[in-house]
């Protein structure tokens, strides 16, 4: 057998490796699919309906209170992962408050609901199970699975049937069905209680992202899976984030005891990563007691969602039916919705622009987060703008 020889490196200047980044960046701008990080300052007049502070808290004085206080007693960050230095007292605290809050049995406080996402589906899964992912699924929870070394399945959007039928044939010793259980795009729930009834039938266990769902859904704002009647069920693991409905940062898993000390001592993204920063553990906490003080909150989420929904289609814009916080606007294109989204913003409001690859299903839209701490001045001002600024037919 002849000797082949290997090919020769292709040799490149060091101005010139990150050279194809250029070109693929082009394409992006092609397609108007760039993306820029904007500051804002401290003091921004704009009103915010492009966050996540579905109650209003980020900036309310007892999580801000709560927050300086943490940080005064505890530092400015953890110092290390949670196993070695960086699980406070104020950690544990919140675990405990928020596992009652939910119903659940146990709670495990991560840096992010993005690890949190990663630790549940890598942690709880090995190469004898099954995965069944909704189509609509989260970035986090599309990653996680990527990361798991399970046979995953893509589900249909919000179909109990399809996933059944996957169930049924499957030849894995073990299943996990995954889904959010408020989806980020146009604010659909998923059908958690169908799903649970068939993740049973099958012996198989189920995954609800709640990061949508907490402080919005369920009674005083308990959570999509409390608003089914899964809180505390022994099949049933809920990961959520701290970021959204707590007005603070990280996230955490929900479930039974033995799951929560699995994560503890198999996860990576607990084990290998340092804890959440006092100062966020502490916000999340105060954001906590308030709403448990104050379940009206989660209510007027909720209303305010409804009336922006209704006075958009009034209107004649394409708006989606809000089962939770999120309401979104359909645009003509991914061009279409940055500038509209840009005008929008010059009219002193700010919205969500997505466009694909970020929409499974392809639609560019403007997103609006339904405030619960917002006025009716306010939500008149902000329909407005999205009326009169909105694209117009060719």
């Amino acid at each position: 057998m002849a000797n082949r020889t290997a090919p020769e490196p292709r040799t490149l200047a060091p101005g010139a490796v990150f050279d194809w980044l250029d070109e693929t960046a082009e394409q992006r701008a092609g397609a108007g699919l760039t993306r820029t990080l904007r500051s804002r300052p401290a003091d921004d007049p704009v009103l915010d309906l492009a966050g996540n502070d579905y109650l209003g808290l980020t900036r309310h004085p007892a999580v801000t209170r709560a927050a300086a206080d943490a940080a005064l007693r505890w530092g400015g960050g953890a110092t290390g992962s949670r196993l070695v230095t960086g699980t406070t007292a104020l950690h544990t605290e919140l675990e405990e408050e928020l596992a009652d809050f939910c119903g659940a049995e146990a709670a495990l406080v991560f840096s992010s609901g993005y690890t949190a996402n990663l630790a549940a589906l890598t942690a709880l899964t090995d190469p004898d199970t099954l995965i069944v992912s909704d189509a609509y699924n989260h970035a986090s929870l599309i990653d996680g699975c990527r990361l798991a070394r399970a046979d995953v399945h893509r589900a249909p959007h919000s179909d109990p049937q399809a996933v059944a039928d996957i169930l049924a044939g499957r030849d894995r010793r073990r299943a996990l069905m995954v889904t959010d259980s408020v989806f980020s795009v146009d604010g659909n729930a998923a059908p958690l209680a169908e799903l649970a009834t068939v993740t049973r039938r099958f012996g198989a266990a189920l995954l609800v992202d709640d990061a949508h769902g907490l402080g919005v859904l369920g009674p005083g704002g308990a959570g999509a899976p409390a608003a089914a009647g899964l809180a505390g069920a022994p099949d049933v693991v809920t990961t959520v984030t701290l970021s959204k409905s707590l007005g603070s940062q990280g996230g955490a898993v929900l479930g039974p005891r033995r799951v929560v000390r699995h994560l503890v001592e198999t996860a990576r993204t607990f084990i290998f990563d340092t804890g959440l920063a006092p100062a966020a553990a502490g916000a999340a906490l105060g954001a906590l007691r308030l709403l448990r003080a104050e379940p009206h909150r989660s209510d007027r989420a909720r209303e305010v969602a409804r009336t922006l929904a209704a006075r958009l289609t009034a209107a004649g814009l394409h708006a989606s039916t809000p089962d939770a916080a999120v309401v979104s606007v359909r645009a003509p294109g991914p061009e279409a919705a940055v500038t509209w989204a840009a005008d929008c913003r010059r009219a002193g409001l700010a919205v969500g622009c997505f466009r694909p690859p970020s929409v499974p299903d392809g639609i560019s839209r403007l997103r609006l987060t339904a405030r619960g701490d917002l006025t009716d001045a306010q939500i008149t001002d902000a329909v407005r703008i999205v009326a009169a600024t909105a694209p117009t037919a060719d």
